[in-house]
């Protein structure tokens, strides 16, 4: 019997993908416990449509994303630090900060997303990444001064 998985099942099949498995495998479990669906053209119509629907929402949300990159990109936060002798900064710039100033400047992120490539322990500019969306990295400038 041919079924049409609606479902990730482990290391058997992937959502939407197309598989013969025998006739009670498929009525007394995969069907029964919601995994998938008997292959008809009705059924093979719907999962299209649903997978056609989930590569317009991806298409969309990668569109914010980018558009969101541009912004933050344009954007630099200035931290203010303590020094000492020879411009040493006290400590550093941590990822919770950062993510507190972009709060202040209206963006939200988890602290997940941000990734900081140095350790922001001297004056001067320094780049932070924040991920935003699969492959969609915005590189953020940062500035500490005194």
């Amino acid at each position: 019997m041919k079924v049409i998985f609606v479902k990730d099942f482990k290391k058997q099949a992937k959502k939407g993908e197309i598989q013969e498995v025998k006739d009670g495998y498929a009525q007394n479990y995969l069907i029964k416990n919601g995994y998938a669906v008997a292959y008809t053209e009705k059924n093979l119509k719907l999962v299209e449509k649903e997978r056609q629907e989930k590569m317009e929402e991806e298409k969309q949300l990668s569109l914010e994303a980018e558009k969101l990159k541009q912004e933050l990109e344009k954007l630099t936060l200035v931290f203010k630090v303590k020094t000492g002798e020879k411009d040493r900064v006290f400590g550093s710039i941590s990822v919770k900060q950062i993510k507190e100033e972009l709060g202040k400047k209206g963006f939200s992120f988890d602290k997940k997303q941000i990734e900081l490539i140095t350790f922001l322990q001297s004056l001067g500019f320094h780049k932070v990444h924040i991920h935003l969306y699969k492959d969609i990295v915005a590189e953020l400038k940062v500035q500490l001064v005194k």
